[in-house]
């Protein structure tokens, strides 16, 4: 197993009104490695992006620790944070006017600020994470001529270039065609494999989450599951998630059924 990229301890999540507190998951205790490509399920409401915010720091947790490649939460500010971790949310960001070369360099900010590309290394940053998510020969397109899955690829690969060892994804399948779907978490698994990085994405894409990622961190009924397909559906978890009128957990085929 490789290095744990980023530990969740004892964490409760969910927003602070006041002195008051509205908890929508406790006690989750979770590892993300290097080199895995790791899927966050659960149905609408289960805290999924309420998760992926608390990672982000978009908010603060309601008690315990984050740690991302063995700094504690507590210690990093936004600029320590944007070298850990990288995050591409499911909304069109309203980017115009700009090439997809330019809107790919964006990532390097971190290390140019506003000054843009200043070093080979950057250029070279820039260069790979389009070729990893294969949009190289959409360099020079503008940004909004894209489809929705080439901007999404584009959106990847500035945090590809972005050198983080952590990468959030939230929502990157939504609105994309079904070979479209397959085609982004490929490259996801590839960019995990090959590049050493710890990448966690939430979906509602259940059979691809299945069929392609490492492991899963399955929130339901305000608790979260983590393990492998196999590991969940010994435990029961996958079962107890799925099964339903008209669909269930195949224990055996580590599929789902209709009928």
């Amino acid at each position: 197993m490789n290095a744990a990229a980023l530990i969740l301890s004892n964490l409760a999540i969910g927003y602070a009104d006041g002195n008051s507190k509205h908890q929508v998951v406790d006690i989750i205790n979770a590892r993300l490695y290097s080199g895995e490509l790791v899927s966050l399920v659960g149905l609408n409401g289960a805290g999924k992006s309420t998760l992926l915010r608390t990672i982000s720091a978009f908010q603060h947790p309601l008690s315990g620790t984050i740690e991302y490649c063995g700094c504690d939460f507590r210690v990093n500010d936004a600029s320590q944070l944007s070298r850990h971790l990288s995050i591409v949310l499911t909304g069109r960001e309203p980017i115009y006017n700009l090439s997809v070369r330019e809107v790919v360099a964006m990532g390097r900010m971190p290390y140019t600020g506003f000054f843009g590309l200043n070093s080979m290394r950057d250029k070279r940053a820039v260069d790979e994470a389009m070729e990893l998510l294969g949009i190289s020969s959409l360099a020079n397109r503008m940004i909004e001529t894209l489809s929705d899955g080439e901007r999404q690829k584009a959106m990847i690969a500035k945090a590809v270039a972005q050198e983080t060892p952590i990468i959030l994804l939230d929502e990157p399948t939504a609105f994309l065609d079904f070979a479209s779907r397959v085609s982004l978490m490929q490259s996801l698994r590839t960019l995990a494999k090959e590049r050493g990085k710890a990448i966690l994405l939430s979906t509602h894409d259940l059979e691809l989450a299945l069929r392609l990622s490492d492991r899963l961190w399955l929130m339901d009924k305000k608790r979260m599951y983590v393990g492998s397909v196999e590991e969940l559906s010994k435990s029961g978890a996958l079962s107890s998630f799925i099964d339903g009128e008209g669909i269930c957990y195949d224990t055996h085929e580590h599929k789902i059924v209709i009928f």
